[in-house]
């Protein structure tokens, strides 16, 4: 069981080492001041109308680095940093969040795909956590494969759902940084900064989604060579 302790570590660390580039990131760039003055609030408002979404609110919501869309009821959720804000890093956020909004908008398939996952990955990792517990100690107890192979399949679930996560935030960043160009909303420098932080966002999905991809390789193989010892 040291293995998987060890994996969960090294990612840990990596997941660390990206949040902390991220947050410096945005702190960095959130002191540049846009050259057109808008707000995050107001670029996403405009990002909204000129993709003729009009159903779609735009709320501020607590805390840092929260910023998301939530199909459920439509709404583009920012920060205080993002939706008041004023500079590159808000701007990158908000038309990102808003990317999300017209991914549902146009009925994105990798979206759709991600939203019809959340209800069955709900109820897998709720249980997750404990057959995995429990399919380990009668593996190595009992050489019993039945519980950790049910546990396995639930986080090879999981792992599925943090990798077509992936498409879904690039594709979003992507339409964030095309129309922020078509539209003129930023200089090239300002441009170069959004990209950047944008990145480095996606990035945090990366790691995440190595790490448990890394994380299920390893019970596969527990699995695999208890079989070959049977």
């Amino acid at each position: 069981m040291i293995g998987i302790y060890l994996i969960t570590l090294v990612f840990a660390g990596i997941g660390m080492f990206v949040q902390w580039r991220l947050k410096s990131k945005f702190q960095e760039y959130s002191e540049i001041g846009l050259t057109n003055g808008l707000s995050g609030k107001e670029i996403a408002d405009k990002m909204l109308r000129d993709n003729g979404i009009f159903d779609v609110r735009i709320i501020s919501v607590e805390g840092q680095l929260t910023d998301h869309y939530n199909p459920a009821d439509k709404t583009v959720n920012l920060s205080p940093d993002v939706f008041y804000g004023r500079s590159a890093s808000a701007a990158a956020v908000a038309a990102h969040e808003c990317g999300h909004a017209v991914q549902h908008a146009t009925a994105y398939s990798m979206l759709q795909f991600r939203s019809a996952m959340v209800p069955v990955l709900s109820i897998a990792n709720n249980f997750m956590p404990i057959a995995l517990m429990i399919g380990m100690m009668l593996l190595y107890s009992t050489g019993n494969k039945l519980v950790l192979t049910i546990g396995v399949a639930m986080f090879a679930l999981a792992t599925l759902f943090s990798f077509i996560t992936l498409p879904v935030e690039f594709d979003a960043s992507r339409r964030a940084l095309a129309w922020m160009s078509q539209r003129n909303i930023v200089t090239a420098p300002e441009h170069a900064m959004a990209k950047d932080a944008l990145w480095w966002a996606a990035m945090t999905y990366v790691a995440a989604a190595l790490g448990m991809l890394a994380q299920l390789l390893y019970y596969v193989s527990l699995l695999s060579g208890r079989r070959s010892n049977d």
